[in-house]
C-alpha cells in the first residue's frame, strides 16, 4: 500500500503544471553574485551554484548552450565530444566571451549527451528550491561559423524543455527572438536590450506580460527611459543593470526597475 501511495504522489507531480513567475513582477538579476534582493523585489535570477532568494519567486540560470567560464577543463575530461571544433579542429568559442566554447549540437546523439548533463544541473536548481530555469545561449548557432544551425537549437531546446518541466520548473526563452519560443514549449522570456534592438514588441506577441526585460548600463538609459513608458508599471518586468550584474555594494553596480 505505501508502495502504490508513493507511486500514485510520482504520478501526480510528473503531472503537475510549472508556475511561471509571476507577470510584470519587479525582478532583479544577480548573475554576478548574490545579495539580499529588496523589499520590493519578486522575481531573482541567479546562477545555478548559488542558493535561490528566499521569498520570491527564483530563477535559476544555466549556460545550456555554452561552457560556463572556468569549467572547460572539466568539458575536455568529462565530455570532450561535445565542444565544438571546426574543421582544423579548434575550439569554437564565442567571441565576446572567448571562454566560453560553444557545445556541439549537430548530431541526436550529442544533444542527447548534451541534455543528460543540463538535466541534472536543471535537478539541482529544483532541489535547492528555484521555480524556473534560464537555459542560456539558446543563439550559439549565430556564433558557431555556420557549423551549427537554427534547426540544431530548435531541436535541442525542446529537449530542454521537457527536462526542466519533467523536474517541476518552468523554463525561459533567453533572447534569439528569431525562433517562436511558445511553439518549442516555452514559459516565459528573458530578454536582453531588447529596447536597444527594437525586438520587444515581438516578444510581447509572444509571451504577453510574461517577459523579464533587462537593458544594460552601457548603452546609456534612452532605451531604458523608452522601456519604462511604453512597458513599465507592471505591464511587463522592465530592469536596468550594470553589464557585469555586480552584487550591490560593489564598485559599478546600477540596478534600477519601472
Amino acid at each position: 500500500m505505501a508502495f502504490l501511495s508513493s507511486l500514485l504522489v510520482a504520478v501526480l507531480l510528473a503531472g503537475s503544471p510549472v508556475t511561471p513567475p509571476p507577470a510584470g513582477g519587479v525582478a532583479d538579476y544577480q548573475l554576478g553574485g548574490a545579495y539580499r534582493p529588496a523589499a520590493k523585489v519578486d522575481i531573482v535570477t541567479r546562477d545555478r551554484t548559488e542558493r535561490p532568494a528566499r521569498g520570491v519567486y527564483s530563477i535559476c540560470y544555466v549556460n545550456a548552450f555554452q561552457t560556463q567560464p572556468g569549467t572547460l577543463r572539466w568539458w575536455r575530461a568529462k565530455h570532450p565530444g561535445l565542444l565544438l571544433r571546426d574543421g582544423r579542429g579548434r575550439l569554437v568559442r564565442d567571441a565576446g566571451w572567448p571562454d566560453e566554447v560553444l557545445l556541439d549540437l549537430r548530431t541526436p546523439k550529442k544533444q542527447v549527451a548534451a541534455a543528460k548533463v543540463v538535466r541534472r544541473w536543471f535537478a539541482g536548481c529544483a532541489r535547492k528550491g528555484y521555480r524556473a530555469v534560464e537555459p542560456d545561449n539558446l543563439d550559439s548557432w549565430t556564433r558557431s561559423h555556420r557549423l551549427l544551425g537554427r534547426s540544431h537549437a530548435r531541436t535541442y531546446a525542446r529537449r530542454l524543455v521537457k527536462a526542466a518541466h519533467a523536474e517541476g520548473l518552468a523554463i525561459a526563452q533567453k533572447n534569439a527572438v528569431e525562433l517562436d519560443g511558445r511553439r518549442l514549449g516555452f514559459d516565459f522570456a528573458v530578454a536582453e536590450e531588447c529596447e536597444v534592438h527594437r525586438e520587444c514588441r515581438r516578444y510581447r506577441r509572444m509571451y504577453g506580460r510574461q517577459l523579464i526585460e533587462i537593458e544594460y548600463t552601457d548603452n546609456g538609459r534612452k532605451a531604458f527611459r523608452r522601456a519604462c513608458r511604453l512597458r513599465g508599471g507592471g505591464r511587463t518586468s522592465v530592469l536596468l543593470r550594470d553589464r557585469d550584474v555586480v552584487p550591490r555594494g560593489t564598485r559599478g553596480y546600477v540596478y534600477r526597475t519601472c
